[in-house]
């Protein structure tokens, strides 16, 4: 499944596919409208959704399958029992074939139930014909523009730039994949003062042997050297004599770069003629990092793309009143004077990102017509997009109005001593170092459990399933956790073949294949003929947690959080794991027999989808 892929037309397998949330949902909505119409409880039609979003999946299968839980909050506002309420709800729920009818409330009003073994059979008998696995297109696609990963080009990519770039490859292949228009834009920092950096290395510092061996180390090198000049301490120099001397001989480096950075924007033909010579080289390194992540966009327009309009937006915000004057910067005041304004121009003229990010958006509004942008963005920048969001909205763009604009914001990745993750040399941890370091590691465990196993399979082989464990297990670890929170980053716990790891789920994928290598099986034999009868209860419990498949992408897209979807794919490994410990696949007969392989086929095909729109590859044997 590619970053381009699509769920097409619908088919008629559509027809049967079955979300048993969602359908639990219908019947909840049905029986409380009834409720209200009783005059038992009186339900505003707007209050509906929130109350059947409380049928969620139980927390434990003792108590059923599902449970809602909107009795008592209903009660309590009728002045009733939550167990009057919860009855009352129960006589007016028609659940038809899909579940068993709850005779009575649990507890103090929970209403449970258990999906029909006989409809979870035909579940699974669709998600293994189905080329979606059962899970449906959503009823209303939108227009959704993802923005994510945004390097500035003339740095180096560093560990900082996983986070957005997983996370925003993942939002929107599942979104993709959910039956929305998706529209990916890596929204690259092009044309800012990291290139009056570099403008202003090459004029003083450039080696020009090293540029024509290594164009891309050479403008790194320059890079580092002149921010380490422009940002330096007096107790830095002291121990770094190079930089001290070279401070002697350029006191002003920092006014410099920016007055370098100006000419750039003004269009002086030297700086732009750099500029167009230093962009191709910068671009295909970013270009090689990404390929070994396996993430594309379908745009790529940067700060310079919009450069021609920043003028125009602060002056038509200037025209409506928005903004005004202060100490000669431009700014839109939001919050009154005694704060902070949202600064679109600096006093020297110098355009600044709210500027970009405002036509940006305007730019985007008027040619893609999203209904959402979502923007995958260090938390760190939450008040930006805050002021930028509602500086557009006062702006009053034409059809912004209809947009919903999301901050998807993602905490830091730390190192073992919960400190921001860098090298022991104190710098940033590079993401080629990084990729190159999870191979080396996964190289290892492979061929560790190569020789234990003595399959000896080909060097070559080895490295083309290390590559795909090693920067799945970098890509899985990060959106294996809550976006929001910061995270340790361990390569010895992501490369673990236990717990939740992508090299758990990818062995686990890896024991479906065996099973069926091992057998001869056709597998799209199994899929056609696939009969499904329960005869144990690890089989039911695998089941229904793969027909969740499509539950949890609702979910993902809910809240933006990837992380639900790792959690399932653990979920489906850990039942499949207990089946698969427990019964026989291969010597089962019958009924048994036909059973356990369209699970095993669904699993196999569940976890390899799931992990792939995450964006990580699964080898066909570990």
């Amino acid at each position: 499944m590619s970053d381009d892929d699509s769920p097409g037309e619908a088919d008629p397998q559509a027809l049967a596919r079955v979300n048993f949330r969602s359908a639990l949902r219908r019947m909840f909505a049905a029986a409380l409208e009834r409720l209200s119409a009783d005059g038992i409880v009186a339900i505003a039609a707007d209050e509906l959704p929130g109350l059947v979003e409380q049928v969620r999946e139980t927390a434990d299968a003792k108590f059923g399958d599902y449970s809602g839980t909107m009795a008592m909050a209903l009660a309590k506002r009728a002045g009733r029992k939550p167990r009057d309420v919860a009855t009352a709800i129960i006589e007016r729920l028609d659940v038809g074939d899909l579940f068993e009818k709850p005779t009575e409330p649990v507890g103090p009003g929970f209403i449970n139930l258990r999906v029909r073994d006989e409809a979870l059979a035909r579940a699974v008998v669709t998600a293994c014909r189905d080329p979606r696995i059962g899970v449906a297109t959503v009823e209303s696609p939108e227009t959704i523009v993802v923005d994510f990963s945004s390097p500035n080009v003339a740095k180096p990519m560093h560990v900082g730039h996983i986070r957005s770039t997983v996370i925003g490859a993942a939002l929107a292949r599942i979104l993709r994949f959910r039956g929305h228009h998706v529209i990916t834009d890596n929204h690259l920092g092009d044309w800012g003062t990291q290139f009056g950096m570099i403008l202003w290395g090459w004029k003083h510092l450039r080696d020009e042997e090293a540029f024509a061996a290594d164009p891309t180390a050479e403008l790194g090198r320059l890079y580092r050297l002149v921010r380490k000049l422009a940002d330096a301490k007096p107790e830095e120099l002291a121990a770094d004599v190079e930089a001290a001397e070279l401070v002697k001989r350029f006191p002003d480096v920092g006014r410099e770069v920016l007055l370098e950075t100006a000419k750039l924007h003004e269009g002086d033909p030297e700086n732009r003629s750099l500029w167009e010579q230093f962009m191709p080289v910068c671009r295909a390194e970013i270009d090689r990092l990404y390929a070994r992540l396996h993430v594309t966009f379908d745009h790529w327009l940067g700060e310079s793309f919009f450069q021609p309009l920043l003028a125009g937006v602060v002056d038509d915000l200037l025209a409506k009143g928005l903004a005004q004057e202060s100490r000669g910067a431009i700014g839109v005041f939001l919050h009154g004077e005694d704060k902070p304004p949202f600064l679109i121009r600096k006093a020297d003229g110098a355009f600044l990102y709210a500027t970009t990010d405002l036509a940006t958006l305007q730019w985007r509004v008027e040619h893609w017509k999203p209904d959402r942008i979502l923007y995958v963005v260090d938390h760190r920048q939450g008040q930006h997009f805050e002021q930028l969001f509602e500086t557009a909205r006062r702006w009053g763009l034409p059809g912004l109005d209809r947009v919903d604009l999301v901050h998807v914001a993602f905490g830091t990745v730390l190192g073992e001593d919960g400190r921001p993750f860098k090298t022991r040399a104190g710098d940033t941890v590079g993401l080629e170092a990084l990729l190159d370091e999870g191979i080396d590691r996964a190289f290892g465990v492979v061929t560790a459990a190569d020789e234990e196993r003595g399959t000896a399979m080909p060097v070559e082989e080895r490295q083309r399933i290390a590559e795909a464990v090693g920067i799945g297990a970098i890509k899985y670890a990060d959106l294996s956790q809550n976006r929001t929170t910061d995270y340790v980053f361990s390569f010895d716990k992501m490369l673990e073949l236990k717990g939740n790891t992508a090299a758990y789920m990818q062995y686990a994928v890896a024991r479906v294949e065996g099973i069926f290598a091992r057998g001869g099986i056709d597998r799209e034999a199994v899929r056609r003929e696939a009969a499904v009868t329960f005869t144990d209860p690890r089989e039911r419990a695998l089941a229904l947690e793969l027909v969740r498949f499509g539950e949890t992408l609702e979910d993902v897209e809910v809240d933006d959080r990837p992380n639900l979807l790792t959690s399932w794919l653990f979920d489906v490994a850990g039942a499949y794991s207990t089946f698969y410990d427990a019964l026989s696949v291969l010597k089962a007969e019958g009924e048994e027999r036909t059973t356990r392989l369209a699970l095993c086929d669904l699993t196999g095909r569940s976890l390899r989808a799931g992990l792939e729109l995450l964006g990580i590859q699964v080898p066909e044997r570990m």
